[in-house]
């Protein structure tokens, strides 16, 4: 079966109709994420559908993964009409504001999608360095949350939550540098698209600050690629535990398992480690202790457990400070507030 942008289109159309037909409480149904994006969906010839339908209740279900085929699948957002009140918060938003600003439209029941759009949109404002800054100061915010939660773990204190807090707060801190110059960065290829948003940023030393965070330097690809087998078990062994992540679901495991490998063959190799350590660490907050043997011996000699960990939240500290001198400095040049006069 030959897959194709266009035919994913038009399977998020079609879905979007019958979900509609027999559900009156769907206001709108959009398409985001690479689908409507400049980049090639496929990723090691997989890619997902991001479908988002907005309902006039609150009473929703948040998200569903529905399989289409081994490496293509429906992920399927659910989100209340309410939550799009305020365009003014919308425009501060760092993930929804980008969701919403250019999506693709696939129904509507009223004028629900151009009154968003034109509130979100209005005079320009949302791409002003006022509203970016603020923007990037609420990730950076939201990094540190998670950094000051984490500043009281001794070693031997740490474990599968603590280490999902800390890439987390990666995570914000990431995309706290890349929204500066653009939308979020995704999962898969959050470490393959983070150097040109440093370089945008005029810190492209950020770069490799952020690969030592999640312990790149202590690893190679061919090390990477050895422990995929064991990253597999457990991703199975997750995904059939109701409590996990939804993002670690069987119709998911292609999803990732091949965009790593292309990824380990490309021009920067350990961009690969973001998704594999990430999904594995999602899959490692319900696994037993039993089974939990391997994922603890790759983030110890990453750096993400026992001795390594207290390092690792220094530098991660260090890392957040440089981030807010940035942003002060793109405030100063812009003639607004720094972070210490706000």
């Amino acid at each position: 079966m030959r897959v194709t942008r266009e035919s994913l289109i038009r399977i998020a159309k079609e879905t979007s109709q019958e979900r509609a037909f027999n559900d009156r409480n769907i206001v709108a149904a959009y398409l985001t994420g690479s689908l409507v994006s400049d980049n090639d969906p496929m990723l090691g010839g997989t890619a997902d559908i991001d479908l988002v339908f907005v309902h006039d209740t609150k009473n929703i279900v948040g998200r569903e993964i529905v399989k289409l085929t081994p490496d293509f699948h429906l992920d399927i957002g659910h989100r209340a009409k309410s939550d799009f009140k305020s365009p003014r918060e919308l425009r501060a938003d760092p993930f929804l504001g980008y969701e919403m600003y250019d999506p693709m439209l696939l129904y509507q029941r009223e004028k629900f999608f151009e009154f968003v759009q034109a509130g979100l949109r209005a005079g320009f404002e949302f791409h002003a360095p006022s509203l970016v800054l603020q923007r990037c100061r609420k990730l950076l915010a939201e990094a540190r949350k998670g950094w000051i939660d984490l500043s009281d773990i001794s070693e031997d204190k740490a474990g599968p939550t603590q280490v999902r807090q800390f890439l987390r707060a990666v995570n914000y801190a990431g995309n706290a540098v890349a929204e500066l110059s653009g939308a979020p960065l995704t999962e898969r290829r959050f470490l393959l698209e983070f150097p040109a948003r440093a370089q945008a940023a005029e810190r492209p030393d950020f770069t490799a600050a952020m690969f030592n965070l999640i312990g790149a330097s202590r690893v190679d690809a061919s090390t990477l690629a050895g422990w995929l087998p064991e990253w597999k078990t457990d991703f199975l062994a997750a995904s059939e535990n109701s409590k996990v992540d939804q993002r670690i679901h069987s119709a998911r495991l292609n999803y990732y398992e091949k965009a790593i490998q292309p990824l380990l063959e490309g021009e920067t190799p350990l961009a690969a480690l973001w998704p594999f350590i990430h999904t594995w660490t999602l899959c490692a907050a319900v696994l037993s202790a039993s089974e939990l043997k391997h994922w603890q011996a790759v983030c110890e000699q990453l750096g993400l457990l026992g001795a390594g960990f207290e390092e690792r939240s220094s530098q991660l500290d260090h890392y957040l400070d440089e981030i807010e001198v940035r942003l002060d400095e793109i405030a100063n040049l812009n003639g607004l507030e720094t972070s210490t006069s706000l």
